[in-house]
């Protein structure tokens, strides 16, 4: 959405009450009533309202905390890495299980989701007023349930014991909104998908519109909804909808990528592999006094190589970035040897000892980095901000191979079609040239951790089934206790909210 935005999101964003700046998402609200309350009065003014919904998708936090980076770091694929042990701490905390009430990334990632969830309550509230195409209302009611339902989704997970709101909260009661049990949030997700499924289009114009919500990604997110929720063949059947026969084109146009490789290329954006993409660009002249109004992928400058000097004429043209997200020596014993090895892992440890390169050593190196996301000279902005902030490779929310992994584990645990499964899995190994192994849960965890690796699933994918804390014992992670985070110390202060009581919390 964002590679059309940018014109209008800074009005929309204004025009709004929802500023993603505020100290909490209850001290929102007051912030530009009268002018909100004056504001979509017709179809132009309903779209930049959508924008805005749309622009919370690819948050960035002041403190460079994003949902993609906070999640790895908090994974056994990654150390948090950095200049040291304090360099952005928030990640560093998640990364060592240290985190508590008032330190750690809940901050911004309760900021983001409920940043989406009132913008899309607003749009919500006002759309069956305005006077615009009843088609096109329609549409962007759907479009703004999707997203609803999307920022709801992962602040359930991370946080199970959240508010639900279904309407702007008036200044006079938005500090006395209770929390809700989760299977009244999980109610809500799956009713805001499936009314969007009844509206959104099978394709968009991707020339215009790409990144809008679709069926097939609707489809998919209610697919990962179901799996959370351990409804196995509900989940296979959404899944099953959107992949359609592995290896092939589906009946929403997915298809898996000859070449691994190429869903790394820049400017390979929207390709038939993707279902759900973050977009980012350049052209937000991104600068240091406010890095959350960057539209620029930050992720590109943290994981590159501190201090790199490229010395053969063959070197990767890595830009010199703050050695963020290392991936751990385990995590290469994994993939070593595997064909993906090479499209996702920079070895910078290697490179250096044949002489071809140089680079400082970060906080808790490895010499392995995240050459998926890692920025390069041929992509840096000549445009204006500063270069570190206006990189324009877009993320992956959700794509095809995600997808055919989730269907084949669904079907597996809830002992659906296993040839079905085995068809599933054995696509994405020979994508990349490798012969089929058995379609058990460890391989099908395995294959997800290879193919996925750096993309911010594996945390899910350890808590979901309740392997998390054999993965993570050694880095602090505690279970019944860090499979969420702690609600946020802010969010406590004059609230109703209680703290969750794996944090010494009553709720």
């Amino acid at each position: 959405m964002k590679s059309y935005k940018s014109n209008i999101i800074a009005s929309a964003m204004a025009l709004l009450t929802l500023g993603s700046c505020a100290d909490s998402f209850l001290e929102i609200q007051p912030k530009g009533t009268n002018l909100e309350a004056n504001y979509y009065q017709n179809q132009q003014e309903a779209y930049n309202g959508l924008v805005a919904v749309y622009d919370v998708v690819g948050w960035t936090g002041d403190g460079f905390v994003t949902k993609q980076n906070a999640l790895n770091a908090a994974s056994d694929d990654h150390y948090a890495g950095g200049g040291g042990p304090t360099d952005i701490t928030a990640l560093q905390v998640w990364s060592n299980y240290t985190l508590d009430p008032a330190t750690g990334p809940q901050g911004e990632l309760w900021r983001k989701g409920f940043s989406g969830v009132f913008r899309a309550n607003v749009l919500l509230q006002k759309l069956p007023e305005i006077p615009m195409d009843e088609g096109l209302k329609a549409r962007f009611a759907a479009e703004t349930q999707f997203l609803r339902a999307y920022f709801y989704f992962d602040l359930v997970r991370l946080f199970e014991n959240i508010p639900l709101l279904t309407s702007p909260v008036p200044t006079s009661g938005m500090y006395d909104v209770p929390q809700a049990d989760p299977s009244a949030v999980y109610q809500l997700i799956e009713s805001d998908l499936k009314a969007a499924i009844e509206t959104l289009p099978t394709t968009v114009d991707m020339a215009t519109e790409a990144g809008r919500a679709t069926l097939g990604m609707a489809r998919a997110l209610l697919g990962k909804v179901y799996l959370r929720q351990e409804k196995f063949d509900l989940a296979a059947q959404e899944f099953a909808a959107v992949n359609g026969t592995p290896g092939e084109t589906s009946q929403y146009g997915y298809k898996l990528l000859d070449n691994f490789a190429d869903l790394w290329v820049v400017d390979n954006k929207f390709n038939s592999e993707s279902i759900f993409e973050i977009n980012f660009t350049n052209q937000s002249n991104g600068e240091w006094g406010c890095v959350s109004c960057t539209e620029g992928n930050v992720l590109n400058i943290m994981v590159g190589p501190r201090g790199y000097n490229a010395i053969s004429p063959d070197a990767p043209d890595f830009v010199s970035g703050w050695s963020f997200l290392p991936f751990t020596e385990e995590f290469f014993s994994t993939i070593q040897g595997d064909p993906r090895s090479y499209g996702t892992v920079a070895n910078l440890d290697s490179l250096e000892k044949v002489g071809a390169v140089t680079y400082e050593k970060g906080y808790m190196n490895t010499g392995y980095f995240l050459k998926k996301f890692a920025g390069r000279e041929a992509d840096r902005s000549t445009g204006g901000g500063v270069m570190e902030l206006n990189f324009r490779q877009n993320m992956y929310e959700i794509r095809l191979a995600d997808t055919y992994l989730l269907e084949a584990e669904a079907l597996v645990r809830g002992g659906g079609d296993t040839g079905r499964a085995q068809q599933l899995i054995d696509a994405i190994r020979a994508r990349v040239g490798l012969s089929p192994v058995p379609a058990n849960l460890e391989n099908i965890l395995k294959e997800r951790r290879i193919e996925l690796a750096g993309e911010g699933h594996r945390w899910f994918d350890l808590v979901r089934n309740g392997i998390a804390a054999d993965a993570l014992s050694d880095r602090g992670f505690i279970a019944g206790k860090h499979e969420i985070l702690p609600i946020p110390l802010l969010e406590l202060d004059n609230t109703i909210i209680e703290q969750n009581q794996e944090y010494g919390g009553t709720k």
